[in-house]
């Protein structure tokens, strides 16, 4: 299967970047095919709608939701693809092999807001147990009514994140979460690795030794336990960072691509956990990567033995409908065991800040004196 070609030809082009809500995504759903059926399933917080889609009349029933967290958006422009693609009529042996019921933004105040938390300030991945939040609420009564085979909980990860101990950012990752306090690996457990196993098998082909999983701490307020524990094989999905994309269009690829994957094999093949150790293979993220280090820097003109490395973060903003990235320094430090996407090695010359300040962990701006030159920190070519 040509998945490149694939998403070119299906790819929703009217929604980009991070920046993703329910005014971007209703005209999407407006004009879907009489094939999908639409709903307005329940209300957030500030009584914004969440929509499900239906789709597929096949046994295996698939429950898939996105932006829990409203500012990870990436997996939700991947849905959008994926639905375009499901009305091509060459997948239509999906449609009938599997059943299908979305959630494209769960979260809707948080993603409005582009905040990680919903209207309440409350994280909806620790309110599984409780229950305190309408929109943990409209989640389970999908999960009860549905009652799926496989759920498929999307999100997006920060950029600190390496696949393993290595340079290769985590574009992708996953996890088959804990159903018990001692993880044991169960048969739910093991259909959710043997999925994974085979998205990863396809996935290696496109960004290879850039997967990773997540360690499997268990926590029976995060919704994918929960579900695990209830014996509904769960895989979380993560969005990562591809060098260069802090839009997040070519890792948006990588998740459909992981999407299709595995609804296609759930279509074809019968998944019974017996193949679920290359899941045991994939390497487990680390978090090994800044998004800028400047290296070897002289960061006062008297102290003795100034010179280190510094490290930056982007924090992300909202300004104008758009999502900005803010440089923060934080870390300043002997550096060497770590890695920057973009890095420039600066050879003992003076870093200030730019107004000649000296530089602390916390400064936010997007530009540094170096040598008494004003530099662009984003400008940073490897």
């Amino acid at each position: 299967m040509d998945y490149i070609k694939l998403h070119k030809q299906h790819k929703y082009q009217d929604v980009y970047s991070r920046y993703v809500t329910n005014n971007h995504i209703f005209p999407f759903l407006e004009n879907l095919t009489k094939l999908f059926t639409v709903n307005i399933i329940g209300k957030s917080v500030k009584r914004r709608p969440i929509y499900s889609i239906k789709v597929g009349d096949g046994k295996t029933k698939i429950l898939i939701w996105s932006q829990m967290h409203g500012n990870e958006s990436t997996t939700t422009k991947a849905l959008l693809d994926l639905l375009n693609t499901l009305k091509d009529h060459s997948f239509s042996y999906i449609l009938k092999a599997c059943s299908f019921y979305i959630i494209p933004i769960l979260n809707p105040d948080g993603a409005h807001s582009y905040t990680r938390l919903n209207a309440n300030k409350e994280d909806l991945n620790r309110d599984a147990q409780i229950l305190s939040q309408p929109e943990s609420l409209v989640l389970r009564e999908a999960f009860n009514c549905f009652k799926p085979h496989f759920c498929f909980n999307l999100h997006g990860q920060r950029t600190i994140f390496s696949a393993g101990k290595t340079n290769k950012p985590a574009t992708v990752s996953f996890l088959s979460p804990a159903e018990n306090e001692n993880r044991n690996i169960t048969r739910t457990r093991r259909i959710a690795m043997e999925l994974i196993a085979i998205m990863n098998k396809v996935l290696q082909s496109y960004i290879p030794n850039q997967v990773g999983v997540y360690d499997d701490s268990f926590n029976l307020n995060c919704v994918g336990d929960t579900f695990q524990s209830l014996k509904v094989p769960t895989i979380l999905f993560e969005a990562g960072h591809y060098k260069d994309d802090y839009n997040r269009e070519q890792t948006r690829l990588y998740i459909y691509i992981a999407l299709l994957s595995a609804i296609s094999s759930l279509s074809k093949t019968k998944i019974t956990g017996t193949y679920y150790q290359d899941y045991l293979k994939i390497p487990q993220n680390e978090k090994l990567f800044y998004d800028i280090i400047l290296r070897n820097c002289k960061l006062s003109l008297t102290e003795k033995n100034a010179e280190k490395d510094v490290g930056f973060l982007f924090k992300e903003e909202i300004r104008n409908n758009n999502v900005v990235f803010l440089p923060i320094v934080e870390k300043i430090s002997n550096l060497e065991h770590f890695y920057g996407h973009k890095e420039l090695k600066v050879n003992n010359s003076l870093v200030l800040g730019e107004s000649g300040e000296l530089l602390k962990e916390g400064y936010a701006n997007d530009f540094v004196l170096i040598n008494n030159e004003l530099f662009v920190l984003k400008s940073i070519k490897n």
